[in-house]
């Protein structure tokens, strides 16, 4: 038996994973939106196709990402992979792994976040300013 991907729920889950409230995404989807209409939204298990565009465009996540994430399916898989037995044929992998690389790795990955952030600051901004005027 196929299990119904809710879809609403999928949004729900990538809104809050990347830190965006209920509120912003109204904002972003236009005048007629508002946080309780963001709220029903998040409850139906089906969206319209062109709401789906909308909301993938502004979370920056494709539309098929929304449709077809089941969460069962996920949590079945990392348990499945990611168990004792999973670690026993890779051990020596473990110890591969060089700690100079990794600190430089998230280093990067930090510094790409950050310049993430001032570019959405700065479009925050800039929005803010046309509201103004």
């Amino acid at each position: 038996m196929q299990q119904k991907i809710h879809q609403g729920r999928n949004i729900k889950r990538f809104r809050e994973m990347l830190g965006i409230k209920q509120e912003m995404l109204a904002h972003e989807l236009g005048e007629d939106w508002s946080q309780k209409k963001i709220s029903l939204l998040e409850q139906r298990e089906i969206i319209e196709e062109d709401i789906l565009k909308q909301v993938s465009e502004i979370l920056r996540i494709p539309v098929e990402a929304i449709q077809n994430f089941d969460e069962e399916q996920a949590v079945n898989v990392i348990s499945n992979t990611f168990n004792k037995e999973a670690f026993i044929g890779n051990s020596g992998a473990i110890f591969n792994i060089d700690p100079i690389e990794k600190l430089i790795q998230l280093h990067e990955e930090k510094i790409a976040l950050y310049e993430r952030m001032l570019k959405e600051k700065d479009e925050m901004m800039a929005r803010l300013e046309r509201l103004i005027k």
